[in-house]
C-alpha cells in the first residue's frame, strides 16, 4: 500500500501556485507588462535627457515640452499600462459563457487587466528609477 503524500508547506503551495498560474491571469499579467515596458522605455529616454540638461546646466528648451515635466510623464506611463493593459486583456482573455458554449467578450476581462495594471506600472516605475536610470546616466 502507498504512503499517503505529505502535504506541501506555505512555500511549496506558493512556488506551486507560481509555476501554474491560470490563463487568463497570465495572460493579463503579460499584457500590462508588456505595455509598461514600452512606456518605461520612453520615460527612460526623457528622464535621461531632463537629467543630463539639469546637470549640464544648459536650458531644457531643448528638451521636449521645454521643462522638466517628468512627474506629469511618470504618471502618463501609469495611465497609458492602465488603459492600454486593460484594453489588451479585454481583446485577449476571453471568458466561457454561461451556457458553456464557447467563449465572449466580458467587461470582467478589463477588470481583471485593471486589477493587474496598477502594480505593475508601479513596478516598472521603480525599476526604471532605482536600476535602469543609474545605469543609462553614467553612458
Amino acid at each position: 500500500m502507498a504512503k499517503p503524500r505529505r502535504g506541501r508547506g506555505f512555500i511549496g503551495r506558493r512556488i506551486y501556485q507560481l509555476m501554474h498560474a491560470p490563463k487568463p491571469v497570465f495572460r493579463a499579467v503579460f499584457a500590462n507588462v508588456s505595455v509598461a515596458a514600452v512606456l518605461t522605455l520612453v520615460y527612460l529616454g526623457y528622464d535621461v535627457a531632463v537629467d543630463r540638461a539639469l546637470r549640464s546646466g544648459a536650458d531644457l528648451s531643448g528638451v521636449f515640452g521645454g521643462r522638466d515635466l517628468r512627474a506629469e510623464a511618470a504618471a502618463l506611463l501609469v495611465l497609458g499600462t492602465v488603459i492600454f493593459g486593460s484594453l489588451i486583456t479585454y481583446l485577449i482573455v476571453p471568458q466561457p459563457r454561461a451556457d458553456g458554449n464557447g467563449t465572449e467578450r466580458s467587461g470582467w476581462s478589463a477588470v481583471l487587466g485593471l486589477f493587474a495594471s496598477f502594480p505593475v506600472a508601479y513596478i516598472a516605475l521603480v525599476i526604471e528609477s532605482q536600476f535602469l536610470k543609474p545605469l543609462f546616466a553614467q553612458l
